[in-house]
This record gives structure tokens, sequence and C-alpha cells, in this order.
């Protein structure tokens, strides 16, 4: 029992200390609760600007969940109810335009940021597609039945047989042959019965008649030969041979021994195999760099290793809707018959790529070219020697016209460094002088794409530098920023993305903006105005001449407003106004169908409504 009194006492010690030091912790921060309470200057219902912050000038408050919030004196969201901070400071205050970013040295490093020149060279598209190895319709022969008659003897009589141009296929019984014949042994008795007639009009009917006998043997199909020998003998065959017409393999019998057959009646079907052609499958983006006449490589599965070579000769005018490609048909010479019907191919077209997306080809530059056999290439014009048929100049098929070392190099980018929307295309370019590393955002518009580079239309000069690592990371910070991105076209406060068209209206006050503007300036930007809409006009029409015109005059109008004019915040809204416009403007200006014609007009009605705020 002591023993248990004495722990128990032990216990209730420790406890005591412990309860000692809670209490003079508790005391502790009592009283330093109080001295800070003192201190601390008396609120005012706004949110403390931090000290680094307070040294510039804050103009405008944001939220750090809804930065398209932009309000000119501190608060609470009106979204989401949390305080505002403030938004702009040294570095954001006084961009160069309305997509700059401008970012430290360390930032810069932290963003991985890697930029290249914007440059004019040669470039290769290399087309890929796949298909099958089929015979050449030009080379098919199809032996039929010029007369009734039966089927006695069919000397070829399974697929698969070669047989050579006059080789015998058919014995055919016709009764209308053995007629036939007859007629022209009497013709023939008859000239001989009146050779000595003084009546010349009688020798001449008789001698006309014996000659349509012997067309009309000629036309069923027999030879000169044997119209001789029944001339000759004035014996007559009950039954008729019918030759081959031409070299190749039997690849279809469609009658059998026996069979009564009427005129026209299809009996073999011969394909010439020394020339095929191998038909592809061409996906509709790649259209832009495959030509007529263009040499083409493939390669097949039976012959590892072995290359293979082909003309383009036929480029489908009709886009399957299902797959959205397009049949290509080249030209091959298969004199060893290493290829087969039916084989399955995988082909390469290389296109070296010149300026305006023609395509560069020694042998074809300069030259005319037969539109229907992409064999006959001469240096001069004239006639086909196959089919007689005008040749054509090689420029018109898309083809550099000149010397290929005098073509002029085509402007490109390289693909990672365009956020494309469309046929538009956001790229981030770094600002040369700069203090600090400064990139500025520009749409621009792009051509077709060519291997690892975008061909560029229009809004780079070579020379330029453009971010292709990083762009992503600059287009997220102005995104935060509330400013015109390729997510967020009009700026945080449009809540309208992915469209490749619309301008940011920033939150500043518009008649303040628009007093800015001379009343010069307003007239030139008026006249921009009008231009726009004759262009909407034009294209909701169906004359694509007079909807390229409407497009021109409105360039010049764009071109034609005078920036020295404006100075500050208006210069720079009317800087993204002109980028855009112009890009309408140009894209216009080249249309080719009226779909392309619907779709700029509607860009640019969006960018006109940005616009006229300005007025």
């Amino acid at each position: 029992m002591k023993a248990f009194i004495i722990k128990l006492s032990t216990i209730f010690h420790k406890l005591a200390t412990k309860v000692k030091w809670v209490v003079l912790v508790a005391v502790v921060l009592t009283v330093g609760y109080l001295i800070g309470k003192q201190a601390q200057p008396p609120q005012t219902g706004h949110t403390q600007i931090p000290a680094a912050v307070a040294e510039t000038k804050v103009k405008l408050w944001t939220c750090s969940m809804h930065p398209e919030i932009r309000l000119p004196k501190p608060g609470l969201c009106p979204k989401c109810g949390m305080k505002l901070i403030p938004l702009v400071t040294e570095e954001t205050e006084t961009p160069g335009s309305m997509r700059q970013l401008v970012v430290s040295d360390s930032a810069k490093e932290l963003m991985d940021i890697e930029v290249a020149p914007v440059e004019r060279r040669f470039v290769t598209a290399t087309v890929r597609m796949v298909g099958k190895v089929d015979y050449d319709e030009t080379r098919l022969a199809y032996i039929t039945s010029w007369i009734p008659g039966r089927l006695d003897r069919l000397y070829v009589d399974y697929t698969g047989v070669p047989v050579r141009k006059g080789d015998h296929m058919v014995s055919l019984y016709s009764p209308e042959l053995i007629t036939a014949q007859q007629e022209l042994i009497q013709a023939v008795e008859a000239i001989k019965n009146i050779a000595k007639s003084e009546l010349g009009v009688m020798r001449e009917m008789t001698r006309a008649t014996a000659q349509a006998a012997r067309d009309k043997l000629l036309l069923w199909g027999l030879t000169a030969e044997q119209v001789a020998e029944i001339e000759k003998t004035g014996h007559v065959s009950d039954h008729m041979t019918i030759y081959a017409p031409a070299s190749g393999i039997v690849i279809h019998k469609n009658a059998l021994e026996g069979m009564y057959v009427q005129t026209g009646t299809r009996i073999y079907t011969i394909a010439d195999l020394s020339k095929v052609w191998v038909k592809l499958d061409a996906y509709e983006s790649d259209l832009e760099w495959l030509r007529y006449g263009q040499a083409v490589e493939f390669t097949t599965v039976s012959y590892p290793g072995r290359l293979f070579k082909g003309t383009i000769s036929f480029i489908d005018p009709i886009l399957n809707e299902r797959t959205r490609t397009v049949k290509i048909r080249i030209n091959v010479s298969n004199t060893d018959s290493m290829l087969k019907p039916g084989m399955f191919v995988k082909a390469a077209v290389h296109s070296r790529v010149a300026a305006g997306g023609e395509i560069m080809d020694p042998n074809l530059a300069g030259k005319w070219i037969c539109p229907m056999h992409p064999s006959v290439v001469k240096d001069k014009p004239g006639n086909c020697d196959i089919c007689q048929m005008p040749l054509v100049k090689t420029e018109t098929l898309g083809y550099v016209s000149s010397d290929p070392a005098l073509a002029k190099k085509p402007l490109v980018i390289p693909v990672s460094a365009a956020l494309v929307t469309g046929t538009r295309a956001i790229v981030y370019v770094q600002v040369p002088d700069a203090e600090k590393p400064t990139f500025e955002g520009r749409q621009i518009v792009l051509g077709p794409r060519a291997g690892d580079y975008y061909l560029v239309r229009r809004g780079l000069s070579e020379g330029e530098l453009v971010v292709v690592r990083g762009n992503f990371k600059i287009d997220s910070s102005l995104q935060i920023m509330a400013k015109p991105s390729m997510m967020t076209p009009q700026g945080g406060a449009s809540g309208q993305m992915h469209h490749h068209g619309s301008m940011a209206m920033p939150q500043k006050n518009q008649a303040e903006s628009a007093g800015q503007l001379s009343a010069v300036s307003k007239e030139q930007i008026r006249t921009v105005v009008e231009k726009a809409d004759t262009a909407q006009k034009a294209a909701a029409g169906e004359d694509i001449t007079k909807i390229r015109a409407a497009f021109s005059d409105l360039a010049q109008a764009i071109n034609g407003v005078d920036m020295k004019l404006m100075t500050g915040h208006t210069h720079m809204r009317w800087m993204e106004y002109k980028m855009l416009l112009g890009n309408d403007a140009f894209e216009g200006a080249g249309v080719k169908t009226l779909q392309d014609a619907k779709r700029v007009a509607g860009s640019l009605a969006e960018n006109i409504i940005a616009l006229k705020k300005l007025l």
C-alpha cells in the first residue's frame, strides 16, 4: 500500500510540472498578440499592398482565381468573393503590344525557352502512301464473238495462261459465216463471167459487190490471208478461228465449249503486264505536294530491299468522304514481271518545295508534257506522240517555271514554333534589343506543312527569332495576365476560346480610348469599316473575282491608316487590329473557293465589331 501511494505521488508531480509549462507558453503568446495589436495600424477595410508593390503605382486590381477581373480599386472579387490583388508591376505596366510578355533572365531559364530564326530555305515534303498493284486498263484486250455462233473449241481453257499476239484462241461455228463466204465466192465468179463484157457499169458493180463481201468477212474477224484463201479455193469453211489481238496473260475466261454466243459476247480478257498501274491512297492534307508527272518510289512485302519507281499519271478529282483520301495512280514498268496485280505497296514522294508551294524538279522545269501520257516530255510545245493531244507547260501543273537553281526560297519556321488554330497560328517572337527577355505574340497566316517546317504566308520576316520551345508556357503566362493568347484570343475577359480571328478588348474606358483618336484617324478607320462591309457583302455572293477584289481594297484601306497620328494605348490597340484585319484581308484576297471566302468573312465580321468600339 505504501509503494502504491509513493508511485501515485510521483505521477501527480510530473503532471503539475507539465501544466506549468503549458500555462507559461499561453501567457507568452497572449502578451505577444497584445503587443502586435497595439502596433498594427487601424484597418481601413482594403487589402494591404505589399511593400514591393507599393513602391510602384497600382492602377488595376485583379483576382488570383479570375484574372479577367480588372478593377481600378481594391476590394472583393465579384465572382468568388476573394480579396483582389494588385495586377500591374514594373515589367507588365508598359508593354509594347497587347500580346507582349517581359520576364527576368532567371524566369527565362526556368521556362526553358529556346528560339530559332525565321529563314528562307528549300524544304522537302515527304508524302507517304499505301496502295495496291493493278492492271493497266489501257493494256487490256478483250476477245469477243463478232458473229453469232457456237463455240466448238476453246484452245485456252484456264486463266493465267500467257499468250502472244496472233495465237489461235477459239474455233467458232456460224451459219452466217457460211452464207457470207458463199456471197464472196459468187461475187468472184461473177467478175470472171463479165470480164469480157462491154458494159463497164456492170463490171464496176460486180467488183463493188465482191469488195463488200471481203470487207464483211474482215470485219467479222477473218484475216486477209483467210479471205484470200476462200477466193482462191472456192471452198466454204463452216468454222472460224479467232486469234489473240495482243500479247499478255489470260485473266478472265467467260465462256465454255459448246456455248452459243451472240455478237459482242466476251470470251476472254487478256492483260499485258509489261506495264502496270499502282493505285495509292493520299490524304487530302498531302495533296498540296503531289503533282502530275512526279516520280514515286515504292516497296513491296514480296521483295524486301527492292526499290521500284513510277510516275504519277492521274490524281482523282473526287475525294472519298469516308476515308478522306484521294486515289493517286502511277505508271510502272514491269518488264521482269515481278509486280503482280493485287500486291500491297508502300510508296513515298519527295517534293522539294520552292516559294509559293511550287515543286522543284530539274527534269520538268520549263518543259512541256502530255496531259494524258506523263512519259512524253519535250523541250518545246507540240503534240503528244501517242495520243496527239497538245502538250502543256509544266508550270501550269505546279512546277517551277525556270532553272531550279534560280527558284526563290520559301519563308519557313519550325513546326514547334506554331500554335496552330486553323489557317492561322500564334507564334511568339523575341523582341530584339530589349533590356529584359521580351516576347511578343503574333498571329500569322500559315502555308502548308512541309516535313519539319511550316511555310509562312504572312506575319513574319526573315531573321526574326521565334520561340520553338517554351511557347506554351509564354501563352499560359499571357492567359494568367488576361492578355490575348492562343487559348483566349480576346483576352481573359472575353470568355471565348479557340477562335482564330477575334481580337482583344482590354478593360479600358472606351470613351477615353476614342477620345485619343484624331479626326483624320477616325475617318481612316471608318474607311476600313466600309471596305470590310463591302468585302462581307461580296463574300455572300458567288463571284470569286469580285470577292478577291473587295478584300484587296480592304488591305489597302488598312495600310492607309496613319499610325503616326496615334499614341499610347490607342496605338497599341490599333496594332492588334491591323494584324488581325490584315490577315483577314490577305486570306480573302487569295481565296479559291466560296467556302473559304465565307470562312474568312466570318472572321472579319467579328474583328470589325471590335474595331468599331475604337471609334
